[in-house]
C-alpha cells in the first residue's frame, strides 16, 4: 500500500473542507477502526511526519511496532532521499512504549504529560485502544474502570499542541465490552474507517466525522 496514487472525493455541497486522509491531524484525536491490520496501518502515516522533521510518540499495545516497515515505507516513498537524511534519523524521531495490559496502557496514557517533557512530540500514536481492555481475564468492572481513567487521560490532552490518533481492531471483537469503542469514537474529532474496495482489493479510508463522508484510494 504505497503512500502515492492517493485520490481524495470530498461529498458534494459540504458544510465545512473535507479532513485529508493518510494523515494524522496536527490536534485533536483522530481514530482509525475497520480492519483486522488497523493496529500496524499507522505505519504508513510516519513517513511523511517524520521528512517534516515532526517526532511521534507512540504507545503499542497491539504490540504491532515495526521500525523495518518504516525504514521500507520511507525509501519507497523517496522521503529519506528528498531531505537528504538516512533513515536513522527518521528512527530517532520516534520513541516507543509498549503496553501488555488494558491497566498498563492506561498508565502510559495517564503519563503522557510527563513524557512529553522529556520527549517533545508532535503526534501521539496508540494501538489496541480499547482491544486491551476486552481481555477476559481482567474483571468486566476492572476493565471499565481502567477505560474510563483511559479516556479521562486523552481528554486531558485536549489544550496540548499534539495530534493523537488510535489505532483500533475493536469491531472485530463479539463482546459486550465493545460498547467501549462506542464511547472512544464520541470523544474523537476526526473518525476513519478502513474498508477494502470490493473489486481492486484497494484500501480506502472513509471519514465519518459530521456525517461528512470522505474516501481515499490506494493500492496496498
Amino acid at each position: 500500500m504505497p503512500l502515492h496514487g492517493i485520490t481524495a472525493i470530498a461529498a458534494p455541497l459540504a458544510p465545512l473542507p473535507p479532513k485529508r486522509p493518510w494523515v494524522l491531524p496536527p490536534s485533536g484525536l483522530a481514530v482509525f477502526y475497520g480492519r483486522p491490520e488497523t493496529p500496524r496501518l499507522f505505519h504508513y502515516f510516519l513517513p511523511r511526519l517524520l521528512a517534516e522533521g515532526k517526532q511521534v510518540l507512540c504507545l503499542d499495545g497491539a504490540n504491532r511496532f515495526d521500525p523495518l516497515l518504516i525504514a521500507r515505507l520511507a525509501r519507497r516513498g523517496g522521503l529519506a532521499r528528498q531531505r537528504g537524511r538516512e533513515v536513522a534519523e527518521f528512527n530517532r524521531r520516534i520513541r516507543v512504549a509498549r503496553a501488555f495490559t488494558c491497566f498498563q496502557l492506561t498508565e502510559l496514557l495517564v503519563r503522557v504529560p510527563r513524557l512529553l517533557e522529556q520527549f517533545a512530540a508532535d503526534a501521539l500514536v496508540v494501538t489496541a485502544l480499547p482491544d486491551l481492555y476486552f481481555d477476559e481475564d481482567v474483571r468486566e468492572r476492572d476493565a471499565g474502570a481502567s477505560f474510563r481513567h483511559a479516556l479521562d487521560a486523552l481528554r486531558a490532552l485536549r489544550p496540548l499542541p499534539l495530534g493523537v490518533a488510535v489505532f483500533s481492531d475493536a469491531t472485530s471483537f463479539e463482546t459486550p465490552r465493545r460498547a467501549m469503542f462506542g464511547q472512544l469514537a464520541a470523544q474523537a474529532t476526526e473518525l476513519w474507517r478502513f474498508a477494502l474496495d470490493g473489486e481492486g482489493g484497494k484500501l480506502r479510508l472513509i471519514g465519518e466525522e459530521g456525517g461528512n463522508r470522505l474516501q481515499a484510494t490506494g493500492d496496498r
